[in-house]
């Protein structure tokens, strides 16, 4: 599942890009926990620097600046967020979050669920005769409840959402909905799955055939089904949920 993350910048120099000049060292240390917090944890999912500003909003090189020349000083709150929801860590390790009275929330339950924010990939998997993979790049993210997770069994799960383009899976999965992959490594069951053919991306109803086959199969009779050696299919993920217009 190497080509659906982000490529890490192998280029970046391992010495410590984030040592104040002037500043005292208590202070010094405090903005550089966060700055060196946020590099082992893109070094360790594999994430580049310019991937994760795009992906909270930013110019591909604010968190390059950020950690190398100490600007901005601290991370704006919201972008913190988001960054820990892509990491799956709190988020006071990239920085200090201000405390909140409890007055702020006079009944605990209430208070505004946890978000995990899911990357949008700009490629399309093919609903029909089978498609090229475009970039692989978030340009975007999708944010589902911690909670709902949960409900359907995906907390912690390796989420992406991607684009369905074509009509051989109608009318389950209609061109142009958007469908949330599971790519947590499992066990093998049918389902519908995103796979690899190739260089084909393509979202089918995968089942086992005879031995050592596996059966493609279409929503839209129109398709016939087809066989496939084992081997020569990648399964991507699983689809697990679906969004489109009505």
């Amino acid at each position: 599942m190497q080509a659906m993350v982000l490529l890490f910048e192998s280029n970046m120099s391992r010495k410590n890009p984030i040592q104040g000049k002037n500043m005292p060292k208590s202070k010094e240390n405090v903005l550089d926990r966060p700055r060196s917090r946020l590099l082992e944890l893109a070094r360790a999912r594999g994430a580049s620097l310019a991937g994760l500003s795009e992906l909270i909003g930013r110019n591909a090189s604010y968190l390059q600046q950020f950690i190398r020349k100490g600007s901005p000083r601290k991370l704006e709150e919201q972008d913190r967020r988001r960054l820990a929801q892509f990491f799956g860590v709190d988020e006071g390790e990239l920085g200090v979050t201000e405390e909140k009275s409890y007055d702020s929330y006079p009944n605990r339950s209430q208070a505004e669920p946890e978000w995990v924010a899911v990357p949008r990939l700009d490629i399309g998997v093919s609903a029909g005769p089978g498609a090229m993979a475009l970039s692989e790049q978030p340009f975007d993210s999708l944010r589902f409840s911690q909670r709902w997770l949960r409900e359907h069994g995906l907390e912690g799960a390796q989420l992406s959402a991607i684009t369905v383009q074509g009509d051989s899976m109608e009318p389950l999965l209609r061109d142009g909905d958007e469908i949330l992959v599971d790519r947590t490594p499992r066990p093998f069951r049918d389902g519908v799955h995103v796979v690899r053919l190739g260089e084909t991306l393509m979202v089918k109803r995968v089942a086992s055939a005879r031995q050592g086959m596996l059966a493609l199969l279409s929503q839209n009779l129109a398709y016939p089904p087809v066989e496939v050696a084992a081997e020569e299919v990648a399964i991507i993920g699983r689809v697990v949920w679906k969004g489109g217009r009505i």
